[in-house]
């Protein structure tokens, strides 16, 4: 079923590789409620939606598109719900504003089962995609050296080294140490045996412990959420929400194109320039992101922290099915999950070495071509300092059509990216994000 021979791994490797995957990014599920519970959601809601959520996106990767990129709510995006949109408009509910990711989530199903999507993958140039996959490498690195204080603000320079002396500092160091030894032995599964050996080291150090116990039941206090969906077009159409779809659907677009991209160029997994099964993938997060709706959580996209399973081997959906199943058990081990995700410590060191990993795609820019070169990096530079995948692409979306038209070679540009330049321009001229 997932031709695992066909695509060079086995079982022990998917496996290995999905378990990676989910404690890189099963942080998720308690970041996200506690962002969430800011517009009011109930925690134990937004929790079980979450899983809900991350389970049906990522299965559907698994089962129907045989990839290893999993989908789980995107923050950023969820931020962006709890205080642009229930936070800021006066008289929207938590409830009104999923019904407008409910609507955005029905019109991404529609746009994935066209060909719309698959053709705007394509039209993305080459290099581009190469500095899409550069700037989220050096993203989710960032991510990995901010989340374990290595890098903290500073009132001046906006971010400086951190205190090294501190012991969550100096577990990350030595835990990045480990997984990199392993990594260079080459030492199959070395980002989980490095994450494994790090919780050990964090445990006898008294800075992980399990005071609320291991596990809990999930619960959903308030039900379906949303359930009748003429019921929320017409909450959409009465509060004049058309803004707020069209910036879920533009961001949640670009951020999972942007992250296949980066994972399946890291993986090997495009051919000919073209992801093959690209619709049957992207309908991953647009069937998520109506479900989770119905549920209780923000928008879902393809996660970042799937790159950490792609470098320990995973490269089919058996990775996807393994994440899946993972969060499944998660909705049993609240407390478990909580105490783990809690400290950044022990799943930070992969993604410092993921993102070193992806940067080599930084080699594959044409430098000698501004025109070319100067988009890829803005991308590059923007993702990190912007905390935003789909900030990072619209500037590279703007920015290369203007200057192919200044070098007298507009006909080079597809009309999707003059169209995507247009809304972009107007997303962050105009609207809140």
């Amino acid at each position: 079923m997932f031709k695992l021979k066909e695509n060079q791994t086995n079982t022990k490797t998917e496996l290995i590789a999905g378990i990676t995957t989910f404690f890189t990014m099963v942080y998720i599920v308690v970041v996200n409620p506690i962002i969430l519970s800011d517009a009011g959601v109930p925690f134990e809601q937004v929790f079980t939606a979450t899983i809900i959520a991350s389970v049906v996106g990522t299965l559907w990767m698994a089962l129907f598109a045989n990839y290893p990129i999993a989908i789980a709510p995107g923050m950023g995006l969820n931020a962006y719900f709890a205080y642009s949109v229930v936070g800021a408009h006066h008289g929207i509910t938590y409830q009104t504003a999923f019904a407008a990711v409910f609507v955005a989530g029905i019109i991404f199903v529609i746009l994935s089962l066209t060909t719309f999507r698959e053709k705007l993958m394509e039209a993305i140039p080459e290099n581009l995609k190469h500095g899409i996959t550069a700037g989220i490498g050096l993203f989710i690195a960032f991510i990995g050296l901010r989340l374990t204080k290595i890098i903290t603000a500073h009132p001046t320079n906006l971010v400086t080294l951190g205190d090294l002396h501190s012991p969550e500092v100096i577990l990350a160091l030595v835990g990045l140490a480990i997984t990199l030894v392993l990594m260079v032995l080459g030492v199959n599964g070395a980002l989980f045996f490095g994450m494994i050996i790090t919780g050990i080291i964090a445990y006898f150090t008294n800075q992980l412990s399990f005071d609320k116990g291991i596990m809990s039941f999930p619960s959903l206090p308030e039900g379906l959420i949303v359930a009748n969906p003429i019921t929320a077009l017409t909450d959409v159409i009465q509060h004049s929400l058309y803004t707020v779809v069209f910036s879920f659907i533009l961001v949640t677009i670009f951020d999972t194109t942007g992250t296949m991209i980066g994972v399946a160029n890291q993986a090997g997994l495009m051919k000919n320039d073209k992801l093959p099964r690209a619709r049957k993938a992207l309908l991953s997060d647009s069937v998520g992101t109506t479900i989770g709706a119905m549920f209780g959580t923000s928008p879902t996209t393809a996660f970042i922290e799937s790159t950490s399973g792609v470098a320990a081997g995973g490269r089919t959906g058996l990775t996807s099915l393994t994440v899946a199943i993972l969060f499944i058990l998660s909705a049993f081990f609240g407390p478990l999950v909580g105490a783990v995700s809690g400290l950044s410590a022990i799943t930070a060191p992969a993604l410092i070495i993921v993102g070193s990993l992806m940067m080599g795609s930084i080699s594959k820019i044409r430098w000698d071509k501004l025109e070319e070169a100067f988009p890829a990096f803005l991308i590059i530079l923007s993702m990190p300092l912007t905390s935003s995948i789909s900030t990072g692409i619209a500037l590279g979306f703007i920015s290369y059509p203007l200057l192919k038209v200044v070098k007298g070679k507009w006909r080079e540009v597809h009309p999707l990216l003059y169209l995507f330049a247009l809304l972009f321009f107007y997303q962050l001229a105009f609207l809140q994000h």
